[in-house]
């Protein structure tokens, strides 16, 4: 990075986003139209913009520099978080986390953000509200169980969450032929050549290709695997911690569970994966991690897949 360039860290809520630079100092102002074209006044061509990945709190502003060509980086706010503790720093207020982040973006190499396209952002949209429905309607099921348990079987209570349960159904429907139709008008060649893969059916291949968003900003298949949360974790230390490797489980629930139950099909169609599958459990090893390890074959098989542009080939060796 320039010598020259201004770095500015903010913070930002939902009314309002807190900016530290070097010229500026600290200075706060409305998370509207008016307060980003005040902001906008402060800046120039060496200017470089650094905040969190905050929800849905930091979209509209950083659209707007973006859109005005400025230089922004949008930050995971877990890294942010780290940074902070690294620091030893106890104070959290947002003047303090815009000081915080402009002295990240001092020290560290900053990777400029580009949007995601408009059909991947629907997508995610999609996929939240699958996922939404989804947890209401576990929940309903739930509370169904214990109606009827009670003895309950044809009460108004019962019928109520019978017909809620149709409708949460019926919808996530609509929005899962919606998806997939979305992603088949934007992708139709990726999509066709994910679902060549044996174990991964076309709702696997939707999920995956919305969650890495088409695999365009990883530079391998670990990368994937440990942002789907399927890699696996040692905890060793010295001679006295020595913990059970576990996978983390962090980023997409959903799409990690569907490849847990991909994995089961793979093992029987998928010339590589029953390989792996059956090399792990020969060694003594649970079934369990066994099929782990199969739902991370299926990762790089989608992995290579997406970025050689060739369909699966069940004949393929590595030399």
């Amino acid at each position: 990075m320039n010598k020259s360039t201004l770095f500015f860290g903010i913070d930002i809520s939902k009314d309002c986003f807190d900016v530290y630079g070097d010229s500026l100092g600290h200075k706060s102002y409305p998370n509207t139209k008016e307060g980003f074209r005040s902001f906008l006044r402060v800046l120039d061509k060496s200017s470089h913009c650094v905040m969190e990945a905050t929800g849905c709190y930091h979209h509209k502003l950083s659209m707007f520099l973006y859109e005005k060509g400025m230089v922004l980086s949008v930050v995971n706010p877990v890294i942010i978080k780290r940074f902070i503790q690294m620091k030893l720093k106890r104070v959290k207020t947002d003047k303090s986390d815009a000081f915080m982040i402009y002295n990240y973006a001092c020290e560290q190499v900053l990777e400029p953000w580009q949007p995601e396209p408009s059909y991947i952002v629907r997508s995610k949209e999609l996929l939240s509200l699958m996922q939404t429905y989804s947890r209401q309607s576990t929940a309903l099921k739930n509370k169904l169980h214990a109606l009827e348990h009670r003895g309950h079987g044809k009460s108004l209570l019962v019928t109520s969450i019978k017909r809620q349960l149709r409708n949460l159904k019926k919808e996530g429907q609509m929005l899962e032929n919606e998806l997939e139709a979305l992603i088949k008008s934007n992708e139709a060649n990726l999509f066709s050549r994910l679902t060549t893969i044996p174990g991964i059916g076309k709702k696997t291949a939707v999920l995956i290709m919305v969650s890495t968003s088409n695999f365009k900003s990883f530079e391998s298949h670990r990368q994937v695997s440990s942002f789907l949360g399927l890699a696996p974790n040692e905890r060793s230390s010295g001679s006295s911690i020595r913990g059970r490797s576990r996978i983390s489980k962090t980023g997409d629930g959903l799409l990690r569970n569907h490849l847990f139950m991909c994995s089961f099909t793979a093992c029987i169609h998928n010339p590589h994966c029953k390989a792996l599958f059956d090399r792990i459990v020969a060694k003594g090893k649970s079934r369990k991690l066994a099929l782990i390890a199969v739902c991370n074959k299926l990762i790089k098989q989608a992995y290579a897949i997406a970025k050689s542009g060739l369909p699966y080939d069940p004949n393929y060796a590595r030399n």
